[in-house]
């Protein structure tokens, strides 16, 4: 559904987006994950035709997006970090006024609003104005507009920035739902959002594309170190000798008191294979008996640290 080959965009000496590529399959839910400044607004504007590229190209459902903008754009409901909308109108009016932008046929028009009102759980704001709304439903107006043309994309940036715990909560869901029926970008810094909500990701950090795929295939190849918890009943001094002679590992952190009877630690190897067997039989080889091998799973957070730390 979108294809992007080689993109690249500078402002003046600064690559924002530098030699980036990319698939989204239709009905995928994909995420763009990356720190502040890292490229990912820019790439979005690129895709819904706010931005030329200098170099590369990008297509919707293989439309070439810098050459037919106004075809691509029919194709994507875009909603910015801030959502556009018009404070002083009412929700039906303000939703009404974009489906009449949007060329949707006069009768089809009370229908479309009715369909985005329910779905995105817009009736208990009906008859108020969008500016006396809290943050959160202003977000559900402004993807409200962005769908009522029923296109096969939408594009979100930052869709939960500034709102509530129960609000981002909400802000989910929704996009869950919609993320059934539509292909779906989001873009974010915040890791949570991508592993709350959708089925991919792809990183990026100062301009360039520095890892993609499912959240478990990130986890799997991007941290190139394993942490392991483990506990001995034997005095620190000892552990610490033998520990020496584990290749490649090291103590990360001690987890008990010097003086503990058992004494507990974490272990962190270089190599990203699985040690488990190599710890358990140094332990045997030491004497030591272990109370405790724990393998700790990886987190997006480290790997999103690794991928995107220079």
């Amino acid at each position: 559904m979108i294809h992007v080959e080689h993109l690249h965009k500078n402002f003046g000496p600064v690559h924002a987006v530098d030699d980036v590529s990319f698939d989204v399959m239709r009905g995928e839910v994909v995420g763009l994950l990356g720190p502040n400044g890292a490229g990912k607004t820019t790439t979005m504007r690129i895709l819904t035709g706010f931005l030329n590229a200098d170099k590369g190209q990008a297509t919707i459902d293989g439309i070439a997006v810098n050459d037919e903008h106004l075809r691509t754009r029919s194709l994507i409901g875009y909603l910015p970090e801030n959502a556009p909308v018009y404070v002083d109108l009412e929700v039906t009016e303000y939703l009404t006024y974009i489906a009449k932008l949007r060329s949707i046929p006069g009768k089809e028009i009370l229908p479309r609003v009715k369909e985005m009102v329910d779905t995105c759980g817009l009736g208990q704001v009906l008859g108020r104005t969008i500016g006396q709304l809290s943050k959160g439903y202003k977000q559900r107006v402004g993807l409200a507009a962005a769908m009522i043309h029923k296109p096969p994309v939408l594009i979100l940036d930052e869709p939960t920035s500034g709102l509530d715990p129960n609000q981002i909560v909400e802000i989910r869901n929704l996009i869950k739902e919609i993320g059934r029926k539509r292909t779906v970008i989001l873009s974010t810094h915040i890791l949570q959002e991508v592993e709350a909500t959708c089925s991919r990701a792809l990183i990026i950090s100062g301009g360039k594309l520095v890892g993609q795929g499912t959240i478990e295939e990130l986890l799997h190849r991007g941290a190139s170190r394993i942490t392991y918890t483990i506990a001995a009943r034997a005095p620190r001094a000892r552990v610490e000798y033998d520990i020496a002679k584990l290749r490649d590992m090291k103590i990360g952190e001690w987890l008990s008191e010097p003086n503990d009877a058992t004494q507990r630690c974490l272990l962190t190897s270089e190599n990203a294979a699985d040690r488990s067997e190599d710890i358990f039989r140094w332990a045997v080889d030491s004497g030591l008996v272990l109370s405790e091998l724990k393998k700790e799973a990886a987190s997006l957070e480290e790997v999103f640290r690794e991928l995107t730390q220079s």
